[in-house]
């Protein structure tokens, strides 16, 4: 059964303020020679911080730790020094490999990239390792081989309290009225999806169903990518338009399925050069006004450009440029 007086509540982030070892160290300190009961809830954090925890907790020898909420990764192993785990029923347990925050954002040549790959075969060795290594302490505390437990964590799935219980992670389920089931809140979503911890499929407060759900689906779509889709594609091709795409910036416009989604800035872009293209006009026309008001020089010979194939003046640019706007704004 679940502890009524806790020694140490251990929530958030695990190496952050309220899931921190030098303070669990204090507190094991203070009661060395009894049971310290411990209660745990949290999606993880530092797997250093709570090597140190499962550490200390076996040294103490008499450590009781119960789960509630929703419970993932670090959070995990920290109690892997415990006497006794218990959870409550509405509790969640994961396991997953571990993971290391990799970002490289440079122009690389073929000596940078040499080094780059080393440094990543480095990193995956040291990820092996430290995946071997937890693996063997959930094999010890489970009963079964590190090769059943690595295939579990590579799986990385949430286990509810009994499955949890049948691996051999916790030792009692509990059903307590003081322990409240867990809640998947717009935070707790997002902290999961900043991990790349899968969403659990648990009831969730209405206003945070629009969110979750995008995540949910989101995830979804990400685990089913590696399987055969029925669905039918999108018909995506790219058009050149020219002026248009002159007026947006841009080399060339994506139709999806024949229709073109254009931004609102993407829009008042092209109201701007249409503007501009009809003051251009007006001016012109006016030029051309006080030409015809003014005497005309003597010539013998008229030249019709059309006919000599000589180049288009702006108006006539403008004029393409406003059919070739019109033809997609209907498309859209």
């Amino acid at each position: 059964m679940p502890q009524k007086n806790y020694h140490l509540h251990l929530k958030g982030v695990v190496g952050g303020y309220d899931f921190d070892s030098s303070y669990v160290d204090f507190i094991l300190g203070k009661h060395k020679d009894e049971q310290v009961n411990v209660l745990i809830d949290s999606l993880g954090g530092s797997v250093s911080t709570a090597l140190s925890i499962a550490a200390a907790f076996s040294n103490h020898g008499n450590v009781a730790v119960h789960y509630v909420g929703m419970n993932a990764s670090a959070a995990t192993i920290a109690s892997l020094g415990a006497k006794q785990v218990t959870i409550d029923c509405n509790a969640m347990y994961l396991v997953h490999k571990c993971s290391a925050e990799f970002f490289k954002w440079d122009n690389l040549n073929a000596d940078d990239l040499d080094a780059l790959i080393a440094q990543c075969k480095q990193m995956k060795n040291d990820l092996d390792k430290l995946d071997g290594n937890i693996a063997s302490m959930y094999a010890g505390r489970c009963k079964k081989s590190s090769e059943e437990l690595l295939a579990l964590m590579k799986v990385g799935g949430w286990l509810t309290a009994q499955e949890a219980k049948e691996w051999g992670f916790v030792d009692e389920i509990t059903n307590s009225k003081e322990d409240a089931a867990p809640v998947l809140t717009d935070a707790v979503a997002s902290a999961m999806a900043d991990a790349g911890i899968p969403i659990p499929n648990i009831a969730v407060p209405d206003t945070a169903n629009s969110f979750i759900a995008f995540l949910k689906n989101l995830f979804r779509n990400n685990s089913n990518s590696n399987t055969s889709n029925n669905s039918k594609p999108d018909n995506k091709m790219k058009i050149t338009a020219t002026h248009l795409c002159d007026a947006l910036g841009i080399e060339s416009i994506e139709a999806v399925d024949n229709k073109v989604t254009l931004t609102a800035e993407q829009a008042q872009s092209i109201d701007n050069a249409l503007a501009e293209r009809e003051n251009t006009i007006t001016t012109l026309k006016a030029e051309v006004e006080t030409l015809k008001q003014k005497p005309a020089d003597s010539t013998s010979t008229i030249v019709d450009d059309k006919t000599k194939g000589g180049e288009k003046n702006e108006a006539e640019e403008f004029a393409d440029t406003v059919n070739e706007a019109i033809k997609l704004f209907n498309s859209i």
